[in-house]
């Protein structure tokens, strides 16, 4: 009998493969209390089991081909730094010698404390990394309960070619996976913008989540179809379904080879429209990928890798060397540079040297708020961005403007700076642009107010939908209400991109909603130009825009910005989307 569950589908492409059902074995964590006598044993215990840790993270690492991507290291030295931090190496042992308590208690004792921390972040990126402290939490303890390594960490090829079917993945769980040859996952949770989500399309991984109790009603090796474009999984397929969906995965595959030929094409459609293309990226590994896809310059270039995983702030001269690779790996391109994006969390180490508690994160102190309560934090990061644009084309961003005022005080914190270098006589670019990102709708609306005073503006999507809708994107409780065909929000991406119009600057967007190839030609009829997105995504959207004939789009497009049935937008966009390319 075949069974068809539906999910949300995130990441493109069909996969045909057998099971492979990944459970974490979450073990049965009690507190006991420890005799006197026993304390030290019990430390030891403690101490044997992160150094054991260590040994089988540095055994995967060793066991990564040199051509593997750069982020499976990266996740790994993640784990493993976590590890040698103080709060995850010692406080548990302090805790067992006050409390008395054994090490498993101890350990999930802190664990919570940590959660808490990162659940306070506003920063959704931020906030996903507690997945980190899980999973090193979690190894800690398989070992304490002697329990085996689990088996997607074995890089052995016994997952090759195998759908996995998991409660939720964390990223280093899709990136030591997707090393491993997988051939698409399915999740019982997770949103259209979670970290893994967005790892799974960079990584060109079929991936489908929200459905819901999923391993329920799928076995270990059963045959299964992933259609990671329509959120569709088939199990016990007859011949002809599972025949027709080797057709369309050939045809796929056939499609992704053919994007090749648009890299040195120039972005512009049918009808003559010229368009910029630019890249977002977040770590310097990511230059050498954008640079290979044919992207215009770096739309985003995200800053917040550089104050993560450390107690204090980066230096000045770091910085400096961080945001010179960046730029002259980009041959002289353009590089916007967001100043730091960083949640609620008041210090660089997370908030472990404060007491305060943030009653509600999502409207706290982030962004640009921080930036500006601590402006010697601000101004060294301003400085080093001044200083790297003389090395390069280089614009700076500020994330998260809601009020004029905000803008007026950064641009004043930039002109202090740029005082500075002129009396020590250091090189920078005295023209550099500035731009604002539009990212809730109080900036949105007054979009016009923030025109005048910017080079540029810059939509974040991402936010600017969860802030219009109030829902948090990464509560799969409510992400089903993420939904960029909102009226709310379509008109406020129409009232940003003519405010740009009427003061003759460049609008962008670096959201998501930029690199999604479903809502393209809806933006290019909304007068967008500029778009930024993940790597992997750029050649199908240029692909998409250069077959575009605007004047062939039907005649109500920008109606549906005042259409109140989600279904009447959703058959208009699809009306949008299957216009035929005109022949040249």
């Amino acid at each position: 009998m075949t069974l068809e569950l539906q999910g949300i589908g995130v990441s493109r492409g069909i996969a045909i493969g057998k099971a492979h059902i990944l459970f974490h074995n979450q073990p049965d964590v009690r507190e006991y209390l420890i005799p006197v006598f026993a304390i030290g044993e019990e430390v030891e215990r403690f101490n044997d089991a992160v150094i054991e840790a260590k040994k089988q993270l540095k055994a995967i690492r060793n066991q990564i081909p040199a051509n593997a991507p750069t982020d499976v290291s990266a996740f790994i030295d993640t784990h493993l730094l976590m590890l040698n931090d103080s709060s995850l190496s010692k406080v548990p042992v302090d805790m067992i010698r006050s409390r008395h308590c054994n090490a498993e208690w101890a350990l999930q004792l802190q664990r919570d404390a940590l959660i808490n921390v990162f659940n306070e972040m506003d920063d959704p990126y931020l906030r996903t990394r507690r997945d980190d402290v899980d999973h090193v939490v979690n190894r800690i303890h398989r070992i304490l309960s002697d329990q085996d390594v689990a088996d997607h960490e074995i890089p052995d090829g016994r997952l090759k070619g195998h759908i996995i079917i998991a409660e939720d993945l964390t990223p280093a769980d899709t990136l030591l996976m997707q090393h491993q040859g997988i051939a698409a996952f399915v999740t019982e949770h997770g949103g259209a913008t979670s970290h893994t989500t967005i790892l799974a399309r960079s990584l060109g991984i079929p991936a489908i989540v929200g459905v819901g109790s999923v391993r329920r009603y799928i076995q270990d090796n059963e045959l299964l179809i992933v259609d990671g474009e329509n959120g569709m999984l088939i199990a016990g397929a007859d011949d002809i379904t599972e025949s027709e969906y080797r057709v369309r995965r050939i045809a796929f595959d056939k499609h992704i080879a053919s994007l090749s030929k648009y890299k040195s094409q120039p972005t512009k459609t049918r009808n003559g429209k010229t368009i910029t293309l630019l890249a977002n990226a977040e770590l310097p590994e990511d230059i050498s990928a954008i640079s290979n896809i044919g992207a215009q310059g770096i739309g985003l270039y995200r800053t917040e890798f550089l104050y993560m995983n450390r107690v204090a702030p980066p230096e000045e001269e770091e910085q400096l060397a961080a945001y010179r690779d960046v730029v002259e790996g980009m041959n002289h391109q353009p590089v916007t540079i967001r100043t730091f994006d960083l949640g609620a969390d008041k210090t660089v180490d997370g908030g472990r040297s404060s007491s305060q508690t943030t009653t509600n994160p999502a409207l706290g102190l982030r962004a640009i708020r921080l930036c500006l309560k601590f402006p010697v934090m601000f101004r060294t990061q301003l400085r080093a961005i001044l200083r790297a644009s003389a090395f390069g084309k280089i614009k700076i961003m500020f994330p998260m403007i809601s009020s004029p005022q905000e803008l007026v005080q950064a641009k004043h914190l930039l002109q202090l700076c740029k005082q500075e270098l002129d009396n020590e006589g250091l090189e920078y670019d005295r023209h550099i642009e500035i731009g604002a990102m539009i990212e809730i709708p109080a900036s949105a609306v007054c979009a016009d107010m923030f025109a005048k005073q910017v080079d540029f503006l810059s939509i974040g999507t991402n936010d600017l939908i969860q802030y219009t809708l109030a829902i948090d994107r990464i509560d799969d409780n409510v992400n089903y209400l993420y939904d960029p065909l909102h009226p709310a929000v379509l008109k406020l991406i129409s009232m940003t991109l003519e405010a740009g119009k009427k003061h003759d600057i460049p609008v962008s967007m670096c959201g998501e909603m930029a690199g999604d190839p479903r809502y393209t030609r809806l933006l290019l009829a909304m007068g967008l130009e500029h778009f930024s997105m993940h790597p992997n995504a750029l050649l199908v959207v240029k692909q998409i825009i250069n077959e575009t004939d605007l004047t062939q789009l039907p005649s109500n497009t920008l109606q549906i910005m005042d259409m109140s049935d989600a279904n009447d937008a959703q058959i208009l966009l699809d009306k949008i989307n299957n216009i035929e390319a005109v022949e040249s």
